[in-house]
């Protein structure tokens, strides 16, 4: 599994509507309109997530969930981060 360059990233994240590049991630932060919209956001994206075996990072306070993505055992962005990133904004 190749890992993108920064230059790489920086290209792939202008296909991508506000997900920020940071230490070898893509991060974005979505608000809802209370706690109960947040939690089920989060609970959809987990379900795409475990179908596809890659897990975000991501903490929730009240109405706003912050994820950030990276593949791990691969030490950096992979297309794996991107297309999640994708199915997260289908969520959305």
């Amino acid at each position: 599994m190749e890992t993108y360059t920064s230059k790489q990233a920086k290209n792939e994240l202008s296909k991508i509507k506000g997900w920020s590049f940071r230490n070898d991630g893509i991060e974005k932060e979505f608000e809802f309109r209370d706690f109960v919209k947040a939690f089920g956001f989060m609970t959809r994206v987990a379900l795409s997530a475990e179908k596809v075996n890659h897990h975000p990072e991501w903490s929730n306070v009240y109405n706003k969930v912050h994820i950030r993505l990276t593949t791990h055992d691969a030490g950096g962005l992979t297309d794996k981060d991107f297309e999640l990133a994708r199915k997260i904004d289908d969520v959305f």
